[in-house]
Protein backbone atom coordinates (compact mmCIF):
# COMPACT_ATOMS: atom_id res chain seq x y z
CA UNK A 1 0.00 0.00 0.00
CA UNK A 2 2.95 2.35 0.67
CA UNK A 3 4.18 1.89 -2.90
CA UNK A 4 0.79 2.96 -4.23
CA UNK A 5 0.98 6.10 -2.07
CA UNK A 6 4.41 6.94 -3.47
CA UNK A 7 3.07 6.37 -6.97
CA UNK A 8 0.18 8.78 -6.35
CA UNK A 9 2.56 11.41 -4.91
CA UNK A 10 4.81 11.05 -7.97
CA UNK A 11 1.86 11.46 -10.31
CA UNK A 12 0.73 14.52 -8.31
CA UNK A 13 4.16 16.14 -8.48
CA UNK A 14 4.35 15.37 -12.20
CA UNK A 15 0.94 16.99 -12.75
CA UNK A 16 2.04 20.09 -10.79
CA UNK A 17 5.19 20.38 -12.92
CA UNK A 18 3.19 20.01 -16.14
CA UNK A 19 0.63 22.53 -14.89
CA UNK A 20 3.38 25.00 -14.01
CA UNK A 21 4.96 24.59 -17.43
CA UNK A 22 1.62 25.10 -19.16
CA UNK A 23 0.76 28.10 -16.98
CA UNK A 24 4.16 29.74 -17.34
CA UNK A 25 4.55 28.70 -20.98
CA UNK A 26 2.78 31.85 -22.10
CA UNK A 27 5.13 33.97 -19.99
CA UNK A 28 8.27 32.25 -21.30
CA UNK A 29 8.65 33.66 -24.81
CA UNK A 30 11.32 31.19 -25.98
CA UNK A 31 9.25 28.13 -25.05
CA UNK A 32 7.83 26.82 -28.29
CA UNK A 33 10.12 28.99 -30.40
CA UNK A 34 13.45 27.23 -29.93
CA UNK A 35 15.85 26.62 -32.81
CA UNK A 36 14.83 23.33 -34.37
CA UNK A 37 11.11 23.80 -33.85
CA UNK A 38 9.40 23.31 -37.18
CA UNK A 39 6.99 25.98 -38.39
CA UNK A 40 5.76 26.04 -41.97
CA UNK A 41 3.27 28.63 -43.14
CA UNK A 42 1.77 28.74 -46.62
CA UNK A 43 -1.40 30.13 -48.06
CA UNK A 44 -4.32 28.67 -46.12
CA UNK A 45 -2.01 26.19 -44.41
CA UNK A 46 0.20 26.26 -41.37
CA UNK A 47 2.09 23.46 -39.67
CA UNK A 48 3.78 23.72 -36.30
CA UNK A 49 5.76 20.94 -34.65
CA UNK A 50 7.85 22.03 -31.63
CA UNK A 51 10.25 19.08 -31.71
CA UNK A 52 13.07 20.83 -29.83
CA UNK A 53 10.67 22.01 -27.14
CA UNK A 54 9.31 18.46 -26.82
CA UNK A 55 12.84 17.06 -26.44
CA UNK A 56 13.69 19.71 -23.82
CA UNK A 57 10.53 18.98 -21.80
CA UNK A 58 11.24 15.24 -22.09
CA UNK A 59 14.76 15.69 -20.72
CA UNK A 60 13.51 17.84 -17.82
CA UNK A 61 10.79 15.32 -16.93
CA UNK A 62 13.29 12.45 -17.17
CA UNK A 63 15.63 14.19 -14.73
CA UNK A 64 12.76 15.00 -12.34
CA UNK A 65 11.51 11.41 -12.41
CA UNK A 66 15.05 10.10 -11.98
CA UNK A 67 15.48 12.07 -8.76
CA UNK A 68 12.01 11.11 -7.52
CA UNK A 69 12.80 7.40 -7.93
CA UNK A 70 15.97 7.59 -5.84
Amino acid sequence: MADFGKFLITIGVLLVVIGAILSLGVKIPWLGHLPGDIYIERERFSFYFPITTCILISVVLTVVLYFLRR
